[in-house]
């Protein structure tokens, strides 16, 4: 009996004991997860004011559509995660959100609306991906005055612009957008 009462003490200490290192893993993925997605968003801003002052927001379209992809291709060599951009009014087909990522996004605007800055917005978690065990990271992309004359409302883009973006983009919904909204997110991936 007095050995029954003993083990019964220990077992919320083991169970605690073997969650622990699944914890340490979170964190040490969600800070790796951090670490590269704060990378890319500030040399793609670098990149897009170059482009802007030499040629304008027209000539700044290629950016997003060829330089981004290409930047976030690089980072995902270099790190092993999977890294793409997405967002619930995508302008590039490519940047349709799947299940997750359209989940998280809608929750990053109820959590935007209910007063959390966009800056701070993100999401990192083990999921199951059919029979694999994946981290999955997302981080919300406010929109930048920079970026208004490309996704702005209708009075903050050129004529030019608009040309440009029905020639390349006939679909696209990323427009309408004022400075500090979620245009989108940063997501990343990778296998556990």
């Amino acid at each position: 009996m007095q050995a029954n009462r003993v083990i019964r003490k220990f077992i919320p200490l083991l169970a605690a004991l073997a969650v622990a290192p699944a914890f340490a893993d979170d964190a040490n993925m969600l800070e790796e997860a951090r670490s590269v997605s704060s990378a890319i968003p500030p040399k793609l801003l670098s990149v897009l004011d170059e482009e802007i002052k030499k040629s304008g927001p027209e000539g700044a379209i290629g950016v997003c559509r060829e330089k981004a992809p290409a930047m976030a291709k690089a980072a995902s060599e270099k790190s092993g995660w999977a890294i793409r951009r997405v967002s619930l009014k995508n302008r590039n087909p490519k940047a349709v959100p799947d299940a997750w990522e359209e989940a998280v996004l809608k929750e990053f605007d109820k959590r935007a609306a209910a007063g959390e800055k966009p800056t701070g917005l993100e999401k990192g978690e083990v999921v199951m991906d059919g029979d694999k065990k994946m981290y999955r990271y997302m981080k919300a992309l406010p929109t930048q005055d920079l970026c208004l004359g490309c996704h702005g409302t209708s009075d903050r883009i050129s004529p030019a612009v608009q040309a440009k973006l029905k020639e390349l983009y006939p679909a696209d919904q990323a427009v309408g957008y004022h400075a500090a909204e979620i245009r989108g997110a940063i997501t990343l991936k990778k296998p556990l």
